[in-house]
Formats: C-alpha cells, sequence, structure tokens
C-alpha cells in the first residue's frame, strides 16, 4: 500500500519561505544586467538645441532624465569640478559622478558599474556624430575622458 505523504503546515511555510528568499536573492544577482532609471539632472543653457537631443539619447537608453536650463552655465561647471578644457555645452550629475557633453549613454553605464575614482567624464566640445550631435557631416573620431579632483585626465573610451 502506497501512503501520501501530506506536508505539515509548517512545512509548506518554509517551502514558500525558501522560494521566496531564492527569488529574491536571484533578482538581486541580476539587478544590475537591468539597471535602468538611473536618475540623471542635467544643467544646459536656454538656448541651445543638441542638449535636449542628447537628454532623448540618455532616455532611451534607459535613463530619467531632468532638464534645466540655466543662463549660469559657466558657475554650474566651476562648481562640479570640471576642468575648462573638458567644456561643453550641458553638464549632468548621475549616480555622484559628472557627465560633461556628449558622453554616449554606454560610457555612462560603464562609469556607474565600474565605479572609478573620478570626478567624472567628458566628451571635451562639442564632436559631430556623439550622441545629440548626429547630422549630415562625418562623425568626428572623439574621446570621452575621465577628470579627478587633482585635475589628472585620462581617456575612458574612444568612439
Amino acid at each position: 500500500m502506497i501512503t501520501k505523504s501530506v506536508p505539515s503546515p509548517f512545512s509548506r511555510r518554509l517551502l514558500v519561505l525558501t522560494a521566496l528568499v531564492a527569488t529574491l536573492v536571484g533578482a538581486a544577482a541580476m539587478a544590475p544586467a537591468f539597471a535602468t532609471g538611473d536618475e540623471l539632472t542635467m544643467y544646459k543653457d536656454p538656448n541651445c538645441g543638441c542638449c535636449g537631443k542628447w537628454a532623448e539619447h540618455m532616455r532611451a537608453n534607459g535613463f530619467k532624465v531632468k532638464e534645466i536650463s540655466t543662463p549660469k552655465m559657466g558657475e554650474i561647471k566651476r562648481e562640479a569640478g570640471v576642468p575648462q578644457a573638458l567644456g561643453s555645452c550641458h553638464t549632468a550629475r548621475v549616480g555622484g559622478y559628472i557627465v560633461e557633453g556628449h558622453v554616449p549613454a554606454a560610457d555612462v553605464k560603464r562609469m556607474l558599474a565600474d565605479k572609478p575614482k573620478i570626478i567624472g567624464i567628458s566628451a571635451p566640445g562639442m564632436p559631430q556624430g556623439s550622441p545629440g550631435m548626429e547630422g549630415p557631416y562625418p562623425a568626428d573620431r572623439y574621446d570621452v575622458v575621465s577628470f579627478d579632483r587633482d585635475g589628472a585626465t585620462k581617456v575612458f573610451s574612444s568612439h
């Protein structure tokens, strides 16, 4: 004769709790792979059109972008610690870092994932073909440069 064992209420709760914990641990492990919705605040000159295009690029890549128009961009850059030679048309803050100019979203995501000991990254100037600067002309080759508190710079990526 075969008998069926019926799990006790305690066993069922333990099974459900174990499954819940496994699910949460799995979700936490996968979080970096699915990370989206990083909040980014972008400061831009009210008369600049390409800044909005860069914001659209960032939104299309999973960032929540808050745009703030201000005529005080020089002040914003100085307070953020952006070296003058690395300046561009807009300055953003995300995850405790500064993003200056038309930096591709992939570089911002890499910076946020790697967490380097830098202030931020910049695409100096306004390189043709960079996100927000696409157009009828051939794309420029350009570097995204990291910068730290001591003013040291280093190529972060090349495009």
